[in-house]
């Protein structure tokens, strides 16, 4: 009887260093999770499955995807101009002209001499003698005459293309500086180019406008060519187009320490009254996930790469999750793995993004409240 309580205390021992041990295997076991009761002000979101969709936005401008300028060859004052501002004229118009009297007579005098030229090579072949000096005459008369000729062609302007005037930059009787020297060739003197150079005249297609927009250094690494773009008009009430990124800067613009990309958007159909130069604001679609499970982004803790929730038990407890993560943005996060719909996931009293470019789209991003997990808000159910 006396070793009673000597046995009962070393079966006590033999207990806690069993229960002790049982508890170090569960802490090794342990997967990260831990439990714990939700108080009465928790606040849920319920898991959905939906559309998860990820943008980045900027401010653009509406500009002429194809521009013309056109320059006169010839050098000269200016007597007559044919198209004004807002007129739409036909490619090989023509638009203007200077006074031709100086090149007129410099070719009348070049004409003048490819026939004494030639005159003499048809007496040096009469005569039988050497024909050579007599012939390069000829060739050397010929070049000075094509010349002039082109100088006199060059005192007419033509429009290089189709298209809208959108500038004129002179008057009858100002002067205009010649695009090439007086012994240049060609007719019209006009050049094309994607984007306007300061000529006499400036030409756009106004049939044919893009969108032009600066991204922030983050933005722009997760843009593609082909990604679809919504714009809306800042002069325009309720106007809005759609398009795709067309073009994309290979390297940044950098003013005053910030760097960005200029990015450029086709517009498919242009809503009535929208005009070059309007202020738009683009919105470029980087992710789309379709038939997702989502979670409000408010939900979700993040630390570095680990993406983690809690969620909320039907028993009142709370279990913390690690989360694998695919489209990301403010309003939502399409998980894929880790959750299940329907499912109730505690939103932390202080939470914070893990995006502050990205606007995100889908279901399951409204509150609930109450204990439990309240019944979800606005964020939308299973389609």
């Amino acid at each position: 009887m006396r070793r009673l309580p000597a046995l009962i205390l070393n079966l006590a021992l033999v207990l806690l260093t069993a229960g002790a041990a049982g508890w170090s295997i569960a802490l090794v076991r342990d997967t990260g999770a831990t439990t714990t009761k939700a108080s009465s002000s928790t606040r849920t979101v319920t898991v959905a499955q939906g559309t998860v969709t990820s943008t980045v936005t900027a401010d653009g401008t509406l500009a002429t995807a194809t521009t013309a300028s056109a320059s006169f060859d010839t050098s000269g004052t200016v007597t007559a101009v044919y198209a004004k501002v807002g007129q739409v004229v036909k490619s090989g118009q023509l638009l203007a002209k200077v006074d031709p009297a100086s090149v007129q007579r410099a070719l009348d005098l070049a004409e003048a001499n490819l026939d004494a030229a030639q005159d003499a090579l048809d007496r040096a072949e009469d005569a039988g003698s050497d024909t050579t000096t007599a012939e390069n005459n000829v060739t050397t008369a010929k070049l000075a005459v094509e010349d002039a000729q082109a100088d006199v062609d060059g005192t007419k302007l033509t429009a290089p293309m189709a298209g809208t005037i959108i500038a004129v930059n002179g008057t009858v009787g100002s002067s205009a500086s010649g695009s090439s020297s007086s012994s240049a060739g060609g007719a019209g003197g006009s050049s094309s180019s994607s984007s306007t150079s300061s000529g006499f005249m400036e030409l756009a297609d106004l049939g044919d406008l893009q969108v032009t927009a600066s991204f922030g250094e983050q933005d722009a690494t997760k843009l593609k060519i082909g990604q679809a773009a919504t714009f809306t008009w800042d002069a325009l009430s309720d106007a809005t187009a759609t398009g795709k990124v067309t073009a994309i800067d290979p390297s940044a613009t950098t003013t005053n320490s910030v760097s960005t990309y200029g990015v450029t958007a086709s517009v498919d159909t242009l809503p009535d009254g929208a005009k070059p130069g309007q202020s738009v604001s683009v919105v470029v679609t980087t992710g789309t996930a379709t038939s997702a499970v989502s979670v409000s982004s408010a939900a979700v803790t993040v630390s570095g790469t680990r993406y983690t929730v809690t969620v909320l038990g039907s028993d009142g407890t709370t279990e913390t999750r690690t989360v694998k993560v695919g489209v990301k943005g403010d309003d939502s996060y399409q998980i894929t793995d880790g959750l299940t719909v329907g499912e109730k996931v505690v939103v932390p009293e202080t939470s914070t993004s893990s995006s502050s470019t990205n606007t995100q789209s889908g279901s399951g991003s409204g509150f609930g409240s109450g204990s439990g997990g309240g019944a979800p808000g606005g964020g939308g159910g299973p389609p």
